[in-house]
């Protein structure tokens, strides 16, 4: 055997690999450990160098593992996405809700402050705040027996609903026209009030 050979084979061995997937592992859990510290959703601060200092090895171990940032923050997402125990792949309808259920939990873990921008001006702040209380007395009038928490929480998922945000994410991500935008939003707002009129009132955690 040439000794090129052995050299390769030496350098292929199952415990370089090990290594290399440990020296892995601990970036990408750095990573983690860093975005659960970030104040905000905004990945900037996502560096080679941070994620480096925090893992305790080189700028250039983490480049040899993830070539650009870009491919080292959907490392972490992926990573992120294990924590919560979400697998796209795996879902349907019949597990959506359990899927879901996980991810609004694994949210709790992180110390984000709140990324929905609020109205700015007052006359903004004026309206949101009349179209609250508006969504609250309809709710309470048709749920007498309702405890206050379940009115709020049924309340402020009309009020997502009623938003701008959920408009263009339809609009924008999902590419729908200004009509079927409209027309998704109000279908399942007549849903809503369809199971409030029957009493299915959401479970506390649910």
């Amino acid at each position: 055997m040439s000794e090129a050979s052995s050299n390769r084979r030496a350098y292929d061995s199952p415990a370089r690999r090990r290594r290399a997937e440990q020296t892995r592992d601990r970036i990408l859990t750095a990573g983690s450990e860093l975005v659960h510290e970030y104040r905000t959703w905004d990945w900037r601060e996502l560096t080679f160098r941070a994620v480096a200092e925090r893992a305790g090895v080189g700028e250039r171990t983490v480049y040899r593992h993830f070539p650009t940032e870009r491919h080292l923050h959907d490392a972490v997402m992926r990573r992120l996405e294990d924590e919560a125990g979400v697998d796209y792949h795996g879902i349907d309808l019949a597990n959506l809700t359990d899927v879901t259920g996980r991810f609004f939990a694994s949210l709790q873990r992180f110390t984000v402050d709140r990324t929905v921008p609020t109205p700015a001006g007052p006359a903004f702040a004026g309206a949101d705040e009349r179209r609250r209380r508006a969504l609250l007395h309809a709710v309470a009038g048709a749920t007498p027996d309702w405890p206050e928490d379940r009115r709020r929480a049924v309340a402020g998922v009309l009020d997502v609903l009623w938003s701008l945000p959920s408009y263009e994410r339809l609009a924008d991500a999902w590419e729908l026209s200004a009509a079927d935008a409209s027309g998704a939003l109000n279908w399942l707002i007549d849903r809503v009030i369809a199971l409030i009129q029957a009493g299915d009132a959401p479970l506390a955690g649910q």
